[in-house]
């Protein structure tokens, strides 16, 4: 019985280590994948907001957080596609899974900005009442518009990650990074 599971079984053992291994390898790219997109995204408009607000005294808070942020949310991406959100808008055209997404984590962008003033607030001292005076300063306006900023930003990269659902991620990597005659795109391409 104890073979049959593999336990002290130095060959069933290796390979459980292999397989382990190539999922934390390709649990990693996939992080960083997310994460290579996100940073140079919060980063920028990071940048935006500080020109906007004239707030430079305190960018290195605001670089600092917006890396955080993206580690937080790639890392949250990553569990929402694990437990299939948008699921049910898979079998409809790629157009309904890309908007859901994008909503789904923009509203969880949104989310993170609002802990992310609450923990300046408390940080500067000014406690949970500071960080929702800096909420009530902000607007609905200027809240509702980085909404919408975001929204559009993650368009493309969850339009991106459901062409590579449905192609494949080799196939979608080779489109990319290969000569067009190495990817072979005369062939089909869906698979099904």
């Amino acid at each position: 019985m104890v073979a049959k599971l593999g336990v002290g079984s130095g060959k069933a053992s290796t390979m459980d280590k292999a397989g382990l291994k190539q999922k934390a390898i390709h649990e990693l790219r996939e992080y960083l994948t997310v994460l290579l997109f996100l940073a140079p995204l919060f980063g920028a408009f990071s940048i935006y907001r500080m020109l906007l607000q004239g707030r430079f005294r305190e960018g290195s808070f605001e670089y600092g957080t917006a890396l955080i942020n993206a580690l937080i949310l790639s890392k949250i991406i990553l569990i929402g596609e694990y437990l299939r959100v948008g699921k049910r808008q898979e079998n409809r055209p790629l157009i309904y899974s890309t908007i859901y997404k994008s909503f789904v984590f923009t509203l969880l962008v949104a989310a993170f900005h609002v802990l992310e003033d609450a923990f300046r607030g408390v940080w500067h001292g000014e406690g949970l009442a500071g960080a929702f005076a800096v909420l009530r300063e902000r607007g609905i306006t200027e809240v509702l518009a980085a909404g919408v900023v975001y929204f559009c930003a993650l368009l493309p990269f969850f339009a991106l990650r459901e062409i590579r659902r449905v192609l494949g991620e080799r196939r979608l990597a080779d489109l990319f990074f290969r000569s067009s005659a190495s990817a072979r795109l005369d062939q089909p391409i869906l698979r099904r």
